[in-house]
Protein backbone atom coordinates (compact mmCIF):
# COMPACT_ATOMS: atom_id res chain seq x y z
CA UNK A 1 0.00 0.00 0.00
CA UNK A 2 0.95 3.78 -0.95
CA UNK A 3 1.62 5.43 2.47
CA UNK A 4 -0.70 8.72 2.61
CA UNK A 5 0.23 11.65 5.22
CA UNK A 6 -3.38 11.73 6.25
CA UNK A 7 -4.48 8.41 6.69
CA UNK A 8 -3.29 6.02 10.14
CA UNK A 9 -0.57 4.24 8.97
CA UNK A 10 -1.69 0.80 10.14
CA UNK A 11 0.53 -0.71 7.84
CA UNK A 12 3.59 0.51 9.16
CA UNK A 13 5.93 -2.52 8.16
CA UNK A 14 7.14 -5.23 10.60
CA UNK A 15 10.64 -5.96 11.68
CA UNK A 16 13.13 -6.33 10.49
CA UNK A 17 12.59 -4.31 7.60
CA UNK A 18 13.07 -6.32 4.05
CA UNK A 19 15.99 -4.67 2.91
CA UNK A 20 20.07 -5.08 3.60
CA UNK A 21 20.64 -3.47 6.55
CA UNK A 22 24.80 -4.18 6.00
CA UNK A 23 25.76 -2.05 3.13
CA UNK A 24 29.35 -1.14 3.17
CA UNK A 25 28.95 2.45 4.63
CA UNK A 26 26.69 1.31 7.50
CA UNK A 27 29.11 -1.39 8.64
CA UNK A 28 32.52 1.17 8.21
CA UNK A 29 30.43 3.69 10.21
CA UNK A 30 29.58 0.80 12.72
CA UNK A 31 32.85 0.01 13.18
CA UNK A 32 33.55 3.16 14.44
CA UNK A 33 30.31 3.95 16.72
CA UNK A 34 31.08 0.43 18.53
CA UNK A 35 35.26 1.55 19.11
CA UNK A 36 33.95 5.03 20.46
CA UNK A 37 31.61 3.53 22.61
CA UNK A 38 34.05 0.94 24.00
CA UNK A 39 36.08 3.67 24.82
CA UNK A 40 33.48 5.19 26.81
CA UNK A 41 32.73 2.03 28.31
CA UNK A 42 36.17 2.06 29.80
CA UNK A 43 36.06 5.61 30.87
CA UNK A 44 33.47 5.56 33.18
CA UNK A 45 35.07 3.15 35.48
CA UNK A 46 37.65 6.12 36.08
CA UNK A 47 34.90 7.71 38.36
CA UNK A 48 34.96 5.73 41.69
CA UNK A 49 31.59 6.66 42.34
CA UNK A 50 29.52 6.00 39.87
CA UNK A 51 26.28 8.03 41.32
CA UNK A 52 28.42 11.35 40.05
CA UNK A 53 28.09 9.91 36.37
CA UNK A 54 24.67 8.87 36.87
CA UNK A 55 23.42 11.64 38.52
CA UNK A 56 24.43 14.68 37.18
CA UNK A 57 25.06 13.51 33.33
CA UNK A 58 21.44 12.09 33.75
CA UNK A 59 20.58 15.29 34.97
CA UNK A 60 22.05 17.11 31.95
CA UNK A 61 20.08 14.53 29.38
CA UNK A 62 16.98 15.05 30.97
CA UNK A 63 17.43 18.67 30.10
CA UNK A 64 18.57 18.42 26.82
CA UNK A 65 16.04 15.84 25.94
CA UNK A 66 13.00 17.68 26.79
CA UNK A 67 14.31 20.47 25.13
CA UNK A 68 13.67 18.73 22.08
CA UNK A 69 9.78 19.12 23.02
CA UNK A 70 10.14 22.29 23.84
CA UNK A 71 10.31 21.87 26.95
CA UNK A 72 12.86 24.10 28.72
CA UNK A 73 14.30 25.12 31.73
CA UNK A 74 17.82 26.41 33.06
CA UNK A 75 20.70 24.26 34.37
CA UNK A 76 20.76 26.06 37.72
CA UNK A 77 16.96 25.91 38.24
CA UNK A 78 17.35 22.26 37.53
CA UNK A 79 20.26 21.37 39.76
CA UNK A 80 18.89 23.69 42.53
CA UNK A 81 15.63 21.67 42.20
CA UNK A 82 17.94 18.13 42.65
CA UNK A 83 18.69 18.76 46.00
CA UNK A 84 15.77 20.60 47.12
CA UNK A 85 12.65 18.83 46.85
CA UNK A 86 10.75 21.60 48.88
CA UNK A 87 11.63 24.32 46.64
CA UNK A 88 9.11 25.62 44.29
CA UNK A 89 9.71 24.92 41.17
CA UNK A 90 8.44 25.92 37.89
CA UNK A 91 6.53 23.17 35.73
CA UNK A 92 9.21 22.70 32.74
CA UNK A 93 11.59 22.11 35.52
CA UNK A 94 9.09 19.05 37.19
CA UNK A 95 8.98 17.80 33.60
CA UNK A 96 12.72 17.34 33.38
CA UNK A 97 12.90 16.13 36.53
CA UNK A 98 10.44 13.04 35.77
CA UNK A 99 12.13 12.66 32.67
CA UNK A 100 15.47 11.86 34.73
CA UNK A 101 12.90 9.89 37.23
CA UNK A 102 11.82 7.59 34.36
CA UNK A 103 15.78 7.08 33.07
CA UNK A 104 16.87 5.60 36.32
CA UNK A 105 13.64 3.63 36.66
CA UNK A 106 14.40 2.18 33.71
CA UNK A 107 18.20 1.56 34.22
CA UNK A 108 16.82 -0.20 37.89
CA UNK A 109 14.42 -2.08 36.07
CA UNK A 110 17.28 -3.65 33.85
CA UNK A 111 20.08 -4.18 36.07
CA UNK A 112 18.45 -4.87 39.59
CA UNK A 113 15.34 -6.43 38.72
CA UNK A 114 16.61 -7.90 35.56
CA UNK A 115 13.24 -7.52 33.74
CA UNK A 116 13.54 -7.00 29.76
CA UNK A 117 12.42 -3.90 27.43
CA UNK A 118 8.78 -4.46 26.84
CA UNK A 119 5.69 -2.85 26.60
CA UNK A 120 4.75 -2.86 30.47
CA UNK A 121 8.08 -1.16 31.02
CA UNK A 122 7.35 0.83 28.27
CA UNK A 123 4.02 1.91 29.62
CA UNK A 124 5.57 3.06 33.07
CA UNK A 125 8.48 4.92 31.84
CA UNK A 126 5.67 6.97 30.03
CA UNK A 127 3.80 7.38 33.07
CA UNK A 128 6.76 8.83 35.08
CA UNK A 129 8.06 10.69 32.29
CA UNK A 130 4.02 12.70 32.44
CA UNK A 131 3.38 11.74 35.78
CA UNK A 132 0.18 10.25 34.83
CA UNK A 133 -1.41 7.01 34.72
CA UNK A 134 -1.99 7.09 30.63
CA UNK A 135 -1.49 4.25 28.93
CA UNK A 136 -1.57 2.74 25.37
CA UNK A 137 -3.02 5.24 23.24
CA UNK A 138 -6.74 4.47 21.79
CA UNK A 139 -8.41 7.69 20.79
CA UNK A 140 -8.79 7.93 17.55
CA UNK A 141 -7.84 11.37 15.35
CA UNK A 142 -3.74 11.53 16.51
CA UNK A 143 -2.24 13.54 13.87
CA UNK A 144 1.44 14.99 14.02
CA UNK A 145 1.46 18.60 12.98
CA UNK A 146 4.75 21.39 11.98
CA UNK A 147 4.58 24.42 12.65
CA UNK A 148 2.63 25.23 9.46
CA UNK A 149 0.26 23.23 10.36
CA UNK A 150 0.53 20.59 8.22
CA UNK A 151 -0.59 17.02 8.52
CA UNK A 152 3.48 15.00 8.32
CA UNK A 153 2.65 11.90 9.53
CA UNK A 154 -0.50 9.84 11.05
CA UNK A 155 0.34 7.05 13.52
CA UNK A 156 -1.43 3.25 13.57
CA UNK A 157 -4.93 3.83 15.38
CA UNK A 158 -6.24 1.22 17.36
CA UNK A 159 -5.07 0.22 20.64
CA UNK A 160 -4.95 -3.84 19.05
CA UNK A 161 -3.14 -2.58 16.06
CA UNK A 162 -0.46 -0.38 18.17
CA UNK A 163 0.11 -3.50 20.81
CA UNK A 164 0.76 -5.83 18.23
CA UNK A 165 3.47 -3.54 16.55
CA UNK A 166 5.15 -3.21 20.02
CA UNK A 167 5.37 -7.06 20.09
CA UNK A 168 7.13 -7.15 16.79
CA UNK A 169 9.38 -4.50 18.05
CA UNK A 170 10.04 -6.52 21.06
CA UNK A 171 10.64 -9.91 19.09
CA UNK A 172 13.40 -7.70 16.99
CA UNK A 173 14.74 -6.18 20.09
CA UNK A 174 15.44 -9.12 21.58
CA UNK A 175 16.14 -12.04 19.04
CA UNK A 176 19.58 -13.35 18.47
CA UNK A 177 20.81 -12.29 14.85
CA UNK A 178 24.02 -11.42 13.53
CA UNK A 179 23.12 -7.56 13.13
CA UNK A 180 24.85 -5.65 15.10
CA UNK A 181 23.23 -4.35 18.11
CA UNK A 182 23.60 -0.70 16.90
CA UNK A 183 22.01 -1.06 13.39
CA UNK A 184 18.98 -2.50 15.92
CA UNK A 185 19.36 0.51 18.44
CA UNK A 186 18.67 2.93 14.80
CA UNK A 187 15.87 0.75 13.53
CA UNK A 188 14.60 0.32 16.70
CA UNK A 189 14.24 4.21 17.79
CA UNK A 190 12.79 4.62 14.26
CA UNK A 191 9.96 1.91 14.53
CA UNK A 192 8.62 2.87 18.25
CA UNK A 193 8.64 6.61 16.44
CA UNK A 194 6.46 5.79 13.73
CA UNK A 195 4.28 3.37 16.49
CA UNK A 196 3.67 6.47 18.84
CA UNK A 197 2.00 3.91 21.08
CA UNK A 198 1.44 7.09 23.84
CA UNK A 199 -0.44 10.21 23.05
CA UNK A 200 2.49 12.00 25.22
CA UNK A 201 6.25 11.41 25.44
CA UNK A 202 6.53 9.36 22.74
CA UNK A 203 9.89 10.82 22.05
CA UNK A 204 11.82 11.35 25.27
CA UNK A 205 10.47 7.70 25.21
CA UNK A 206 12.17 6.85 22.62
CA UNK A 207 15.49 8.40 23.49
CA UNK A 208 15.30 6.59 27.22
CA UNK A 209 14.93 3.59 25.29
CA UNK A 210 18.06 3.96 22.96
CA UNK A 211 20.27 4.31 26.13
CA UNK A 212 18.39 1.53 28.02
CA UNK A 213 18.67 -1.05 24.99
CA UNK A 214 22.84 -0.15 24.93
CA UNK A 215 22.71 -0.88 28.18
CA UNK A 216 20.95 -4.13 28.08
CA UNK A 217 23.03 -5.38 25.05
CA UNK A 218 26.03 -4.94 27.55
CA UNK A 219 27.79 -2.63 25.27
CA UNK A 220 27.58 0.08 28.12
CA UNK A 221 27.34 -0.36 32.01
CA UNK A 222 26.21 2.90 32.92
CA UNK A 223 23.48 5.05 31.06
CA UNK A 224 25.75 8.06 29.94
CA UNK A 225 25.58 8.10 26.17
CA UNK A 226 22.80 10.63 25.33
CA UNK A 227 21.61 11.08 21.93
CA UNK A 228 19.71 14.54 22.67
CA UNK A 229 22.50 16.82 22.27
CA UNK A 230 23.43 15.49 18.68
CA UNK A 231 19.30 15.58 17.65
CA UNK A 232 19.31 18.88 18.82
CA UNK A 233 21.93 20.06 16.87
CA UNK A 234 21.10 18.24 13.94
CA UNK A 235 17.13 18.29 14.27
CA UNK A 236 15.98 18.87 10.90
CA UNK A 237 18.34 16.10 9.34
CA UNK A 238 16.68 13.44 12.47
CA UNK A 239 12.85 14.37 11.50
CA UNK A 240 13.93 14.06 7.85
CA UNK A 241 15.07 10.89 8.25
CA UNK A 242 12.45 9.82 10.10
CA UNK A 243 10.05 11.10 7.55
CA UNK A 244 11.87 9.62 4.41
CA UNK A 245 12.39 5.91 6.08
CA UNK A 246 8.43 6.01 6.04
CA UNK A 247 7.64 7.62 2.59
CA UNK A 248 10.47 5.95 0.96
CA UNK A 249 12.73 3.36 2.70
CA UNK A 250 15.52 4.99 3.15
CA UNK A 251 16.92 3.05 5.81
CA UNK A 252 20.65 3.25 4.98
CA UNK A 253 20.76 7.30 5.62
CA UNK A 254 19.09 6.93 8.70
CA UNK A 255 21.39 4.62 10.15
CA UNK A 256 24.18 6.08 8.80
CA UNK A 257 22.66 9.11 10.88
CA UNK A 258 22.25 7.61 14.05
CA UNK A 259 25.35 5.63 13.76
CA UNK A 260 27.32 8.89 13.34
CA UNK A 261 25.45 10.45 16.66
CA UNK A 262 26.46 7.48 18.87
CA UNK A 263 30.00 7.90 17.27
CA UNK A 264 30.26 11.72 17.96
CA UNK A 265 27.88 11.59 21.29
CA UNK A 266 30.46 8.68 22.62
CA UNK A 267 33.52 10.71 21.73
CA UNK A 268 32.05 14.02 23.38
CA UNK A 269 30.75 12.22 27.30
CA UNK A 270 34.30 10.47 26.77
CA UNK A 271 36.07 13.69 27.12
CA UNK A 272 33.44 15.00 29.28
CA UNK A 273 33.83 12.56 32.09
CA UNK A 274 37.93 12.65 31.48
CA UNK A 275 37.32 16.72 32.47
CA UNK A 276 34.98 15.40 35.10
CA UNK A 277 37.81 13.05 36.37
CA UNK A 278 40.64 15.12 36.12
CA UNK A 279 38.43 17.81 38.16
CA UNK A 280 37.91 15.70 40.82
CA UNK A 281 41.74 14.93 41.05
CA UNK A 282 43.06 18.19 41.10
CA UNK A 283 40.07 19.03 43.73
CA UNK A 284 41.57 15.85 45.94
CA UNK A 285 44.86 17.19 45.75
CA UNK A 286 44.08 20.70 46.69
CA UNK A 287 41.66 19.86 49.92
CA UNK A 288 44.32 17.11 51.07
CA UNK A 289 47.08 19.49 50.61
CA UNK A 290 45.24 22.90 52.12
CA UNK A 291 42.92 21.25 54.53
CA UNK A 292 44.66 17.85 55.40
CA UNK A 293 42.76 17.58 58.77
CA UNK A 294 38.80 17.60 56.87
CA UNK A 295 40.48 15.76 53.93
CA UNK A 296 38.34 12.44 53.11
CA UNK A 297 37.72 10.28 49.81
CA UNK A 298 33.83 9.92 51.16
CA UNK A 299 34.26 14.21 51.22
CA UNK A 300 35.75 14.28 47.94
CA UNK A 301 32.82 11.92 46.31
CA UNK A 302 29.54 14.34 48.14
CA UNK A 303 31.21 17.43 46.52
CA UNK A 304 30.95 15.65 43.16
CA UNK A 305 27.43 14.47 43.79
CA UNK A 306 25.81 17.56 42.37
CA UNK A 307 27.06 20.68 41.73
CA UNK A 308 25.26 21.98 44.68
CA UNK A 309 25.85 20.90 48.46
CA UNK A 310 24.32 21.59 52.13
CA UNK A 311 25.05 20.61 55.08
CA UNK A 312 22.67 17.68 55.18
CA UNK A 313 24.40 15.78 52.50
CA UNK A 314 27.64 15.80 54.60
CA UNK A 315 25.34 14.16 57.60
CA UNK A 316 23.64 11.88 55.40
CA UNK A 317 27.08 10.69 54.39
CA UNK A 318 28.47 10.12 57.91
CA UNK A 319 30.80 12.54 57.10
CA UNK A 320 29.98 14.80 60.21
CA UNK A 321 27.12 15.75 61.97
CA UNK A 322 25.70 19.38 61.68
CA UNK A 323 27.90 21.74 63.24
CA UNK A 324 30.66 20.14 62.28
CA UNK A 325 29.85 20.11 58.64
CA UNK A 326 28.92 23.50 58.31
CA UNK A 327 32.20 24.31 59.44
CA UNK A 328 34.02 21.82 56.62
CA UNK A 329 32.03 23.68 53.94
CA UNK A 330 32.86 26.65 55.36
CA UNK A 331 36.44 26.03 54.62
CA UNK A 332 36.17 24.79 51.37
CA UNK A 333 34.79 27.85 50.59
CA UNK A 334 37.91 29.66 51.82
CA UNK A 335 39.83 28.04 49.82
CA UNK A 336 37.94 28.89 46.42
CA UNK A 337 36.47 24.92 46.25
CA UNK A 338 33.38 25.95 46.73
CA UNK A 339 30.71 29.01 46.65
CA UNK A 340 28.08 29.36 49.28
CA UNK A 341 24.75 31.50 48.55
CA UNK A 342 21.07 31.42 50.36
CA UNK A 343 18.35 29.90 49.02
CA UNK A 344 15.25 30.14 51.24
CA UNK A 345 16.01 29.51 54.68
CA UNK A 346 19.21 26.79 53.60
CA UNK A 347 22.67 27.64 52.79
CA UNK A 348 23.82 26.08 49.77
CA UNK A 349 27.15 25.50 48.48
CA UNK A 350 28.07 25.55 44.64
CA UNK A 351 30.92 24.03 42.94
CA UNK A 352 31.34 26.53 40.10
CA UNK A 353 33.85 24.32 38.02
CA UNK A 354 32.10 21.04 38.54
CA UNK A 355 28.63 22.93 37.09
CA UNK A 356 30.95 24.56 33.91
CA UNK A 357 32.48 21.11 33.33
CA UNK A 358 28.48 19.24 33.37
CA UNK A 359 27.55 22.49 31.19
CA UNK A 360 29.81 22.88 28.41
Amino acid sequence: MSFDRNTPYNHLPELPPRMDLETVPILKMTVRANKAIAELKISGHLIPNQAVLIQALGLSEAKLSSEIENIVTTNDELYKAFVNANLLIEPETKEVLYYKDALWHGFRSLTQKKRLLTTPLFIELVQILKNSTQGIRNLRGTKLINPAGEVKYTPPEGEDVIRNKLSNLETFMHSETSLDPLIKMAVMHYQFEAIHPFSDGNGRAGRILNILYLVDKGLLDLPVLYLSRYIIENKAAYYNGLQNVTESGAWECWILYMLQGLEETAIATRKRILNIYHLIQETAEKVRTKLPRIYSKDLIEVLFRSPYCKIKFLEESGIAKRQTASVYLKELERIDVLRSFKMGRDVYYLNDLFLKTLTM
